[in-house]
């Protein structure tokens, strides 16, 4: 088409030919310089040239929006840009990516620590076991929620203050006041200590992940900044002594029967919390008298199913499968007895997961029935390790029992301990702890009754 000499009259009143999608209108005045008109009256001005025997064109803007002048003086740029080699489409692109780029760093910049501690639950959540995801929660949780059982409301979790902070703001002297302020007005460095921990495992998740790498200060979760701003962490102690077992027993086995059992097994068996309390009846074998303790998805251990723990469990069993009377089948199954099926847990309860999740107020309340020192569920397994020392039980063996990994190349390359050896050294063990708690017990009663169960 023929050049014209561009005017802004001209420009809004030049048509796209007849039977064409679009007409391209040079401009006489400003080498280069094209008017692009659609078929359906779209216009837009163009700058066309030829760079290295290859014609580009490169895309102005609408006339709406560039007047006159400014279309012929961006023409100029563009044409001295191809005279000099360079392709502005490239430079174009590259431009765009910049600025990308800015806007995705700016908007990285105001990522907060909710957003990145959520991210890092929802990423990890399935590796991880019930209580350790419960301990994140109970960690960022802000607080203020009346309790489900007893009075008052629950308190804020130490990183619930860090959570709107930007991630840029957590440097080591935010880091720094946080942990001191936890440590003195709020009175709990184990838990603000936890809470660091939990917080550094976070924060080099985060160097790993694109949208969060290289916001947290490096030196914002030094092992410096727990040393300088919390006490020394004490070793916990708390473990029932041999003089304990007879008051601790007689409280326990007056709890109701799961929770009497679940209290019983911690100590004989020295079995982690979540361990115990997941346990399931395929992994009970009286027949052979055996144990298999589920660790996380992958790990598992069997240990011996001592006497007097399997006629709880026996209990426990035919309580499970007894069945609801009339009216539970009546107000829960609809009248439909079909619908009901025994717990696949060991320790079942009412809870949504169907198995125990709380005993720590039973132990409590044990404890003070028996009037002995206050004891954690962990420290029923802490009393486990130690009372088998009354018996002289080979600390390789004890080791295997509570799960330990091997502590020396010999545990770990010459010690294959077959069950049989184990249960000897249990049986033993909880011979000594029964005679401690002046429990009368027959273990040939015992044995026959899980054969009776496993043969019906």
């Amino acid at each position: 088409m023929s050049k014209v000499n561009f005017t802004a009259k001209r420009v809004l009143e030049l048509e796209c030919e007849p039977g064409k999608s679009q007409s391209i209108h040079r401009d006489a005045a400003q080498p280069g310089l094209g008017l692009r008109v659609t078929a359906a009256g779209e216009r837009a001005y163009i700058h066309e040239q030829k760079l290295n025997s290859r014609t580009i064109r490169v895309t102005i803007g609408s006339p709406a929006a560039w007047a006159l002048e400014k279309a012929r003086s961006e023409s100029a740029r563009l044409r001295v840009l191809i005279d000099s080699g360079r392709d502005p489409r490239a430079e174009r692109r590259q431009q765009d990516a910049d600025d990308t780029a800015r806007l995705d760093e700016a908007k990285r910049a105001t990522v907060t620590l909710a957003d990145a501690w959520a991210a890092y639950i929802a990423a990890r959540k399935s590796q991880w076991s019930a209580r350790y995801l419960r301990d994140h929660i109970a960690l960022a949780q802000e607080g203020g929620e009346a309790y489900r059982r007893g009075k008052g409301v629950t308190e804020a979790g130490p990183i619930a203050k860090l959570l709107p902070l930007k991630l840029l703001e957590l440097t080591p002297a935010t880091i720094g006041k946080w942990l001191a302020t936890e440590a003195t007005e709020n009175e709990r460095p184990e838990v603000a200590r936890m809470a660091f921990l939990r917080l550094k495992i976070c924060a080099a998740w985060c160097e790993t992940q694109p949208a969060y790498s290289g916001l947290i200060h490096a030196q914002a979760f030094a092992a410096d900044l727990l040393k300088s701003n919390l006490p020394k962490a004490k070793p916990k102690t708390d473990c029932l002594q041999r003089e304990q077992l007879e008051p601790w027993f007689a409280a326990a086995r007056k709890q109701e029967p799961t929770i009497a059992a679940y209290l019983q097994a911690a100590l004989l068996t020295g079995a982690r919390r979540e361990e115990l309390a997941g346990l399931r009846w395929e992994h009970v074998d009286f027949q052979w008298r055996s144990i298999t303790i589920v660790k996380g998805k992958t790990g598992e251990r069997v240990i011996p199913l001592t006497p007097y723990l399997a006629s709880l469990l026996v209990e426990l069993k035919r309580r499970n499968e007894q069945g609801p009377n009339t009216r539970q089948i009546r107000e829960k199954f609809d009248g439909k007895p079909e619908a009901w099926q025994p717990s696949e847990f060991v320790f079942s309860s009412r809870s949504a997961s169907g198995r125990l999740t709380s005993p720590t107020r039973a132990l409590n309340r044990v404890c003070q029935l028996a009037a002995v020192p206050h004891v954690t569920i962990h420290g029923l397994r802490r009393s486990f390790g130690t009372l088998s020392e009354w018996v002289d039980l080979p600390v390789g063996v004890a080791a295997q029992i509570m799960g330990h990994a091997p502590s020396a190349v010999a545990e770990k390359h010459y010690r294959v301990r077959p069950l049989d050896l184990l249960r000897q050294h249990a049986d033993k063990f909880e011979s000594w702890i029964l005679s401690e708690a002046k429990i009368e017990f027959t273990p040939a009663a015992a044995q026959a009754a899980p054969m009776l169960k496993v043969a019906s």
